[in-house]
């Protein structure tokens, strides 16, 4: 009896010790095989994964936060700025609007970090697409970086409708690309504007090797009357002398979402969208005149037609794209606008003609501001 015991014994520890040395092949093997087939599933379900992550921390849900060591750089000493946004400059007597920072409930947004920024980007491009909000980020961002890279180290260059800064000691370029429609809008018969809904490869080669894309698009969809951004819309072979614009709007997007689809691959590109930046611009831009500091609250908060459009085709879309959502943060500083303060003397402006002469512009942004915090925020989801 006890030999027969043994023998059992015997026989299932030889069994477990043959499993164990097989599960251990079997490890290596596949070890040595991913090295010959890269599992690309495996791979896009840990983009996947990483994107998800990313929802986890609501960073458009939050608070302004006054803080005395912002903005993070001087616009004097950063010579990449357009004259438009440089406030401080072009007199505007108060400078409180610098240093506010953004605080998301449950979360915190790291401060900007040139170097380490830098670091992570070094042999990568960065491309910022859109419209000229889109460009003042793109100004924020290089504000945000220059003063880390010697002099004779950084470059500017230009080509089409692109234009690049360029830290060569880290072969890190930050890019703009022109494009407010991000679909085509073509001159035509008779110097007609023609917008096209289903092409965008001319807008979109520039766009092919960029590791990180930032999009932004909504405003050149909603002028409307004399403002209107094309005189017809076509189709396939199919033109329209007008549309719903929201339906447009979606159509362009569509066609934007299947490019990313067909062309990019998780695995080596980042896609964000940047919702649109609120116009504080009733009154003929003058809401956004003497304002002084950020509202505390949205009186009457509700969701732009145009984010919940954005929101479905993003959703719809095989790419893990990942919504920037800026819209509801900064709908709160009608402060952070140049208004009058887009060329030198704005306030002689005012009292010369008054509030009713011309507009102010209360859609771009004063730098350093607003458009710095959501550079913190796309730092953090990168």
């Amino acid at each position: 009896m006890a030999s027969s015991t043994f023998i059992l014994c015997f026989f299932a520890f030889s069994l477990l010790l043959g499993l164990v040395r097989l599960t251990k092949a079997s490890k290596l093997e596949i070890e040595e095989l991913s090295w010959l087939d890269d599992d690309k599933d495996e791979e896009i379900n840990m983009v996947l994964g990483r994107h998800d992550s990313l929802r986890k921390c609501d960073f458009g849900s939050g608070k302004w936060v006054y803080d005395q060591t912002y903005p993070l750089y001087d616009a004097a000493t950063c010579p990449y700025l357009s004259t438009r946004v440089t406030c401080r400059k072009n007199g505007r007597p108060d400078s409180d609007y610098e240093k506010w920072r953004w605080k998301p409930h449950g979360c915190n947004i790291p401060r900007f970090d040139a170097l380490e920024f830098l670091g992570r980007m070094r042999r990568k491009r960065i491309m910022l697409v859109g419209d000229s909000i889109m460009r003042n980020q793109w100004e924020s961002l290089i504000c945000l970086v220059e003063s880390v890279v010697p002099t004779d180290r950084k470059t500017v260059t230009y080509a089409g409708p692109t234009m690049a800064f360029h830290a060569l000691d880290f072969e890190t370029s930050i890019e703009f690309c022109w494009a407010p429609l991000l679909v085509e809008l073509k001159k035509g018969p008779g110097n007609r504007r023609i917008l096209h809904l289903d092409l965008i490869e001319e807008n979109a080669k520039y766009w092919r090797a960029a590791d990180v894309l930032v999009f932004d698009s909504a405003h050149w969809w909603t002028h409307s009357d004399k403002w209107t951004s094309w005189d017809l819309l076509m189709e396939g072979k199919h033109v329209a002398r007008d549309m719903n614009r929201m339906v447009a709007y979606q159509r362009g997007l569509r066609t934007w979402a299947k490019w990313i689809d067909l062309n990019l691959d998780p695995r080596q590109s980042r896609v964000i969208f940047r919702s649109m930046s609120p116009r504080h611009n009733r009154d003929n831009g003058w809401k956004c005149y003497k304002q002084r500091e950020p509202l505390a609250y949205a009186s009457h908060p509700h969701v732009p037609e145009e984010m919940m459009i954005l929101k479905g085709v993003l959703k719809s879309m095989r790419f893990p794209v990942y919504l920037q959502d800026i819209t509801a943060m900064s709908a709160l500083r009608k402060d952070g606008h140049p208004s009058v303060y887009t060329q030198a003397g704005g306030d002689k402006v005012v009292k010369q003609h008054g509030t009713g002469h011309g507009s102010a512009d209360c859609s771009h942004w004063c730098l350093p501001g607003v458009p710095d915090i959501w550079n913190e925020m796309l730092n953090a989801m990168l």
